[in-house]
């Protein structure tokens, strides 16, 4: 774990009858459709404040969760830390180490959205300050409870593609029109680009699966008309082990490739279409026990097989287990009771960083990066 102990020097973080108080900060796209209701779909857990200083968005939380409580700004928190358990921070990129930091210097615990921070370095000082404080830090990287990543995790536990000699995953979306707003800007401090927002669940996702990286070369381009910041990401991960890795991250792919390939020395694994999770939540869908949470139709299936081709109905079909992403916040309560590791550690985002940065240079530069 990164931080061990309870979030503040209450008795919630010990006493297994009362919830767990959590502050998230930022009601967007992260806060809203993600954090907002898995928070509350947690046993143990409890939304106590939400902050956000956009009217319509402390509308939309008080509408969601009329027991919420409402903030302005972040600051507001800080005064009453020892009312709350754990922050939560879902606001833009640019705001995540210096609120981080601040939640871990009040005593608090803290998760903190992807890409915990623009560099390897911030990510490994904000660890080791949730360290030398004995406090949980965690990163959300929710896609490694997306029903593909489940699925090939569990194939590879079965031998049952042999030695895994190539990995090409894929986040591509076609939207030819820029949508504006901070992901999009130019502007370094801002994090913006795929390379760290899709890349960010790339890497991290590889690495999980393969161990860490050794040689990165990548190529990035800025495709739309206006577009400030890459929208069309390749990047090449040769790992310490061995296996090769191909990430596609893009914006502007009017035939989208398959979500994974994976070629192994005795069958290969394809699998098309994404995780139904997020369609689901930005539907106002939300997982409970005993749903169909996380499900797809038997028609989205990957197959696995050699010498053949899964488009013409080669290979066997895979069931695809369920997504879960109710399963980092059961797995957030866990740790900060003391029953359970941190699900996501700084330190396992800051590597993932170090390969980001080492493509950034990659593409800049135009050589192979060693990390």
């Amino acid at each position: 774990m990164t931080g061990t102990g309870t979030a503040t020097g209450t008795d919630t973080g010990t006493d297994p009858t009362s919830s767990l108080r959590v502050a998230l900060v930022g009601y967007g796209l992260a806060g809203s459709v993600f954090h907002a209701p898995l928070i509350a779909a947690t046993q143990g857990l409890a939304l106590d404040t939400v902050v956000t200083s956009n009217p319509e968005r402390q509308a939309q939380a008080r509408a969601e969760f009329p027991e919420v409580r409402l903030a302005a700004t972040a600051d507001e928190l800080w005064a009453r830390a020892d009312e709350l358990d754990l922050v939560v921070v879902a606001s833009p990129n640019r705001t995540h180490v210096p609120l981080a930091t601040t939640a871990l210097e009040a005593g608090l615990a803290v998760v903190v959205d992807k890409p915990v921070a623009g560099t390897a370095a911030e990510a490994r000082e904000l660890a080791a300050l949730a360290d030398s404080r004995g406090l949980f830090l965690s990163v959300f990287q929710n896609r490694r409870w997306d029903n593909d990543f489940l699925t090939l995790s569990k194939l590879l536990a079965d031998g049952e593609l042999g030695e895994v000699r190539r990995f090409e995953s894929r986040f591509e979306r076609w939207r030819p029109q820029l949508k504006g707003g901070w992901r999009e800007s130019g502007d370094p401090a801002e994090i913006g680009g795929l390379l760290y927002d899709l890349g960010s669940h790339l890497v991290d996702q590889a690495l999980t699966l393969f161990g860490p990286a050794a040689l990165v070369y990548a190529e990035s381009d800025l495709r739309r008309p206006g577009a400030e910041t890459d929208d069309d990401t390749f990047i090449a991960v040769t790992h310490a082990g061995g296996v090769r890795s191909h990430f596609y991250a893009s914006a502007v792919t009017p035939q989208l490739g398959p979500r994974f390939r994976v070629l192994g020395s005795e069958a290969g694994y394809v699998k098309y279409g994404l995780d139904p999770q997020e369609a689901a939540l930005r539907e106002g869908d939300r997982p409970a026990p005993g749903s169909d949470w996380g499900l797809e139709p038997e028609s989205l299936w990957g197959r696995v097989g050699a010498g053949d081709s899964p488009l013409t109905g080669g290979g066997r079909q895979v069931p695809t287990l369920p997504g879960d992403y109710p399963a980092y916040y059961a797995a957030v309560a866990a740790a900060l009771r003391g029953t359970g590791d941190n699900p996501v550690t700084a330190y396992e985002a800051a590597a993932a960083l170090d390969v980001l940065e080492a493509a950034r240079r990659s593409a800049r530069e135009g050589v192979t990066v060693r990390v």
